[in-house]
């Protein structure tokens, strides 16, 4: 297996990323890194590739060229041990991935106790823990089918930092929600950020990514189109087809 330190103290390196499906290649040189305690907001258009970036990141899909480090191992060497890589990544999707026949605490137990050999009374300490992190800590003999969608979305965040993972990747965690739950799920995000988790996030909330993103990335077309501050990217974006998109986002009823 190869592992080769990462620069400076980055968790996250993306090196020449490319991905194709067939011909269509969706990802194209890529270069990006997120460094340990940095909020890291990926905003684009539907098509742009920010969702397929964040899955190359554990391998859930394979690039098609370019190396992908974490936490300093190249998960795109094929001797690269990939489950314990992901043993320190939670994710969390846009849908929940709950499953439906077991108990909130049970779905956030699972995969500690099936990957991480961790064992029961711990299990259930660190999951009773991250339930009452984000505010459901009464709901742990609750089944998937009885929250609303933004409480399971908040377990499926629960569970993930319950394998106490050094990094966080979010697929627009709140595009399923409806409006008037969307608040819940960003505020446990927020404080995500405060207590300094290293954070991937592709949203669409540009609210959110303004006020905790540490630095913001346009996608287009499969290429980092403009990143920096949030103020900058997305304040006074400096490429025409950041500033085009942004107008479109932030004032859908302007007339063009």
């Amino acid at each position: 297996m190869s592992t080769t330190p990462a620069a400076g103290d980055d968790v996250v390196v993306l090196d020449g990323l490319v991905k194709r499906f067939g011909d269509t290649e969706v990802l194209t040189g890529i270069d990006l890194e997120v460094r340990r305690g940095e909020v890291v907001c990926v905003i684009g258009p539907s098509g742009s590739g920010k969702s397929t970036l964040l899955r190359c990141v554990n391998l859930l899909e394979q690039p098609s060229g370019g190396r992908v480090l974490v936490r300093g191992t190249d998960v795109t060497d094929p001797d690269c041990d990939i489950d314990a890589v992901r043993r320190h990544v939670g994710m969390v999707f846009q849908g929940f991935n709950l499953f439906p026949h077991l108990t909130v605490i049970e779905n956030c137990t699972v995969a500690q106790r099936k990957v991480a050999k961790v064992g029961k009374a711990e299990a259930e300490r660190r999951a009773q823990a991250n339930l009452d992190r984000v505010g459901l800590g009464d709901r742990g003999g609750a089944y998937p089918a009885e929250l609303s969608g933004g409480q399971q979305q908040r377990v499926a965040i629960a569970r993930a930092l319950s394998m106490e993972p050094d990094l966080m990747l979010f697929d627009e965690p709140t595009s399923a929600l409806d409006p008037e739950l969307v608040g819940d799920v960003l505020e446990v995000m927020r404080d995500l950020a405060d207590e300094g988790m290293t954070m991937l996030v592709v949203t669409h909330e540009m609210a959110f990514a303004r006020q905790v993103a540490d630095r913001v990335v346009f996608m287009d077309g499969g290429v980092v189109v403009e990143e920096g501050p949030p103020s900058q990217v997305i304040g006074a974006p400096r490429e025409a087809r950041t500033r085009d998109f942004l107008d479109r986002v932030l004032n859908p009823t302007h007339e063009r």
